[in-house]
């Protein structure tokens, strides 16, 4: 758990970070530390995330996308959509996807 000091901090950083202003290193990796460690962290950057991405949607479907929080926030984040082999297509997928 984070002291409610460090609540407001990470709030402060996700904030800026979701407006696309200025946010240093060591914020972002004060963010990251805090996302491994907390779950609602990681749900907070995702949204961050999503909203800098999609800062100005102009299609009724994106926004009602973002709204739910669905998609990745990462613009790099895609799946190989080729069916052509089942392995393949998870290529794409987050790391917690691979088989054990």
């Amino acid at each position: 758990m984070f002291s409610s000091l460090a609540i407001e901090q990470i709030k402060d950083i996700l904030s800026r970070l979701s407006k696309g202003e200025k946010v240093t290193l060591a914020e972002r990796v004060f963010i990251k530390n805090a996302a491994d460690k907390d779950q609602r962290v990681t749900a907070w950057l995702t949204k961050a995330k999503r909203v800098q991405k999609n800062h100005k949607l102009k299609d009724s479907l994106d926004q009602l996308i973002n709204e739910l929080d669905l998609g990745s926030a990462e613009p790099d984040d895609y799946v190989n959509s080729n069916p052509e082999d089942l392995g393949n297509w998870f290529l794409g997928a987050p790391s917690w996807v691979a088989r054990s």
